[in-house]
């Protein structure tokens, strides 16, 4: 039952942010279309930001999960991308907030699942330095969601499967160069 309130109070907070801002959105009328009361509310979720921010984790989860190999990272940031186009206001909505903030922390959140994903599944991933694999993951995962947050901004308007496909086959063997770089850093420092 308490699994049923939670997905009842998510997708009338998902309806309510496809109709208004974020910062319009009530305690009281998330619960009024559930059909619960406020305390109900209060025991799943501390506030309206705290149910953001589920929803957020909850959407890089499923992700994530359901693209857990290398091959399928580029559906899977399609498919966000999808979502996002599918909650189009909603997006709009979070971005023009205060709570941009967690939009941006989705974003880095997938990026950072797909760039890791692909960083450590090259061969020479173990002998890179961390500090330098951190760094080339940090590097690719702003440059991602920086794209995607500029995509956002610009209204969402070029299409996102098409873009997202440009960049993976322009961005291809990246990632592999900057970690082998790092690798030969690594040797020449053991010298």
């Amino acid at each position: 039952m308490a699994q049923f309130t939670k997905k009842a109070i998510v997708e009338a907070f998902l309806e309510l942010l496809n109709e208004k801002p974020l910062d319009k959105i009530t305690v009281k009328e998330i619960v009024d279309i559930c059909g619960i009361n406020r305390n109900t509310f209060y025991y799943h979720f501390e506030d309206i930001r705290a149910l953001l921010t589920f929803v957020i984790d909850k959407e890089v989860e499923r992700v994530t999960a359901k693209h857990a190999d290398v091959a399928s990272l580029e559906e899977g940031f399609i498919e966000a991308a999808n979502f996002a186009l599918s909650n189009k206001r909603a997006v709009f909505h979070i971005y023009n907030s205060v709570s941009r903030e967690e939009l941006e922390r989705y974003l880095n959140s997938i990026a950072e699942e797909v760039v890791r994903r692909v960083a450590e599944g090259l061969e020479t991933a173990g002998d890179v330095p961390e500090l330098d694999r951190e760094l080339i993951i940090h590097f690719y995962k702003c440059g991602l969601s920086g794209m995607v947050l500029g995509w956002v901004g610009e209204g969402m308007k070029a299409d996102p499967e098409q873009m997202i496909r440009s960049l993976g086959a322009l961005l291809e063997g990246s990632i592999s160069a900057a970690m082998e770089k790092g690798r030969q850093r690594a040797g020449k420092k053991k010298q």
